[in-house]
């Protein structure tokens, strides 16, 4: 279901707790909501008022790809970057590895499947910037 963005920064600037399978409804609103949305490349569920660590991207071909609970397991090449949010009116300066490697989970059979994988380039600033907001960051 397409769901409003929330601007409430009290939400935006909570610790997103732990998603579970239980979870999987928000991945598919996460889903529609930013394929109704114009140059929308990633979104978390915070930005739809669900402080759980669930996040989706999309890839170059505008396919969506949902991570639970990613966490940062290494970068390489951090640089100054400008960024923009859909949650958030100005532009800010972040600190983003050109390359990192990411840990999350997904569903696979019913139940969560650690997985881990190599981002670089836009990809990797946007994974980034997702976990911030499942962190609490305000980007």
């Amino acid at each position: 279901m397409i769901k409003e963005l929330c601007h409430d920064e009290a939400i935006l600037s909570q610790r997103c707790e732990v998603a579970t399978v239980e979870d999987e409804s928000v991945a598919q609103d996460l889903i529609d909501t930013i394929k109704s949305l114009d140059d929308a490349g990633c979104l978390a569920a915070n930005q739809i008022g669900v402080t759980k660590k669930v996040c989706v991207y999309l890839d170059d071909a505008g396919e969506p790809h949902v991570l639970y609970n990613p966490r940062l397991v290494f970068g390489l090449g951090a640089s100054k970057m400008e960024e923009s949010c859909l949650t958030h009116e100005e532009v800010t300066k972040s600190t983003r590895y050109i390359k990192c490697k990411v840990a999350f989970d997904q569903i696979v059979d019913g139940k969560m499947k650690e997985c881990r994988r190599d981002y670089a380039g836009f990809e990797a600033q946007m994974i980034q910037h997702m976990i911030d907001h499942c962190q609490g960051k305000l980007v």
